[in-house]
């Protein structure tokens, strides 16, 4: 058993020093958890100043509906181009100092927005802003995995990666601050966070890749919190290791960058993992309806409803924190318990929930009642949250550990093709018809199709997990 360095030991995240055991449903603690949460939440704030500030900023250049949904739209496909080259990097180098370096530029472009003096400027420093974000995914996701064993993934997935959805917050600071000091401030104050929790992932530990993989695979089990009785049952060494004395394996260190395959291997294994295609495609559809439509929420209210920026800042950014919130602590304790109890429970809950989203946004939308689309807007964000813990974690599950950077970058990119078409989609379909109500209801088909992939996945998440755990028991 290795010893834990001083040097390691103060980091954030850092293992214990006498090592950590299968039966560890936090090994590293849940510092790593909350500076990864705070990562995501400070990414989605920057990126989602542009929602609550659009009616400002076309009223003061007078740009029309397609050029601003154009701006996501470019942005991702800046992102797309260099989805795979950062899940290359994550697997590859240390994944807290990429995450940290990345963080620091998102500050910088939110600044050099506030700061732009026409939309050209400002529309490239969104651009920026939305590559340097695709960086930081791959590592992030890929760092979970090992700080966290299956049976806790939907936990660590779900409160990560809601913050993808929780650009809610920064809809509402940006309409708040927009209106009563002017959207160049937004920009400008909310730079800040970024530059603290850019110091504070300096401080995060960096834990060994498949460590925990492997110490579960020996173990004979996938589910660490339910080891102790199965092993004291099947096989005394494994029970030994779950006993009152575990068997700790060495402290994790630094990444391997040798331990990865070659990439062209390496691309052609993630390639043929078929729970991830599923799962990838039908995140990618969900993606291009959650997000166009919330990129356009606060201007459909202030269309529809005739309500002011701050007060449709404030609804749709609400319903949207509000929803996802409890959507994925819900979908992060019911995954937990259909896993194992129901042929691809999770990816199953993930499907059911998608669809139940769409159906809920519709009826919001066939409704002249303000008060019901609101409640209507925050069942849509909660059963369609519903899916983020449960793909997330399934994808880390059937990922071997030194590809999961590049099997979250391909997701990631899918995801992004999504980002990309949804706000563009809303933004043509509405200047076509003359109304956002009806572009709405264009985009709930893609979430439609997304759910139903997920429920295909169910027929191969089962194999797929096992592949995993066969590759790190050898």
């Amino acid at each position: 058993m290795a010893a834990v360095s001083p040097r390691t030991r103060w980091k954030l995240g850092a293992p214990r020093a006498g090592g950590i055991s299968a039966t560890d449903t936090a090994p590293y603690g849940w510092a790593p958890l909350v500076v990864l949460f705070l990562v995501g939440l400070v990414d989605r704030i920057e990126a989602s100043l542009l929602t609550g500030t659009l009616p400002l900023i076309q009223a003061e250049w007078g740009f029309s509906d397609t050029a601003a949904g154009s701006i996501p739209t470019a942005a991702a496909i800046a992102s797309a181009a260099i989805a795979i080259p950062a899940g290359y990097l994550s697997d590859r180098h240390n994944r807290t100092r990429v995450i940290a370096i990345v963080v620091f530029c998102w500050a910088l472009a939110t600044v050099g927005s506030g700061l732009a003096v026409g939309f050209a400027m400002f529309y490239a420093m969104r651009v920026l802003l939305a590559t340097a974000e695709q960086v930081d995914n791959p590592a992030s996701s890929s760092l979970l995995a090992d700080y966290y064993p299956p049976t806790n993934r939907p936990k660590a997935y779900g409160w990560v990666r809601m913050t993808t959805y929780l650009g809610g917050i920064g809809t509402i600071l940006a309409g708040v601050l927009g209106e009563f000091l002017g959207w160049r401030a937004a920009f400008v104050i909310m730079a800040l966070p970024g530059v603290v929790v850019a110091l504070v992932c300096w401080r995060l530990a960096e834990p060994r890749r498949g460590h925990l993989d492997a110490l579960i695979a020996r173990s004979g089990t996938a589910a660490p919190a339910d080891a102790a009785a199965a092993a004291a049952r099947t096989d005394p060494p494994a029970a030994r290791a779950y006993g009152g004395v575990p068997e700790a394996g060495p402290a994790p260190g630094p990444a391997d960058p040798a331990a990865a395959p070659p990439f062209g291997r390496q691309v052609r294994e993630v390639a043929a993992i078929p729970t991830l295609g599923l799962l990838s495609v039908g995140l990618m559809f969900l993606t291009a309806g959650l997000l166009g439509i919330a990129y356009w929420m606060p201007s459909y209210l202030t269309r529809a409803h005739d309500v002011g920026t701050a007060a449709a800042g404030s609804i749709s950014g609400a319903m949207s924190v509000l929803g996802v919130v409890t959507g994925t602590l819900v979908g992060a304790w019911l995954g937990r318990r259909v896993h194992g109890a129901v042929r691809g429970g999770r990816v199953s809950l993930a499907g059911v929930g998608t669809l139940l989203g769409a159906a809920a946004l519709v009826a919001g939308l066939l409704s002249d009642s303000l008060p019901l689309f609101t409640a209507m807007l925050f069942l849509s964000s909660f059963f369609g949250a519903l899916a983020i813990p449960c793909v997330m974690a399934s994808v880390a599950d059937v990922v071997g550990a030194h590809s999961r950077g590049l099997g979250f970058a391909a997701l990631n990119l899918l995801v992004t093709v999504g980002t990309a078409v949804g706000p563009l989609a809303v933004g043509v379909a509405s200047d076509a018809t003359g109304s956002l109500a009806t572009a709405f209801i264009i985009l709930s088909v893609p979430k439609v199709v997304g759910g139903l992939c997920m429920l295909a996945a169910r027929w191969t998440f089962e194999r797929d997990a096992e592949k995993v755990l066969v590759a790190a028991r050898a």
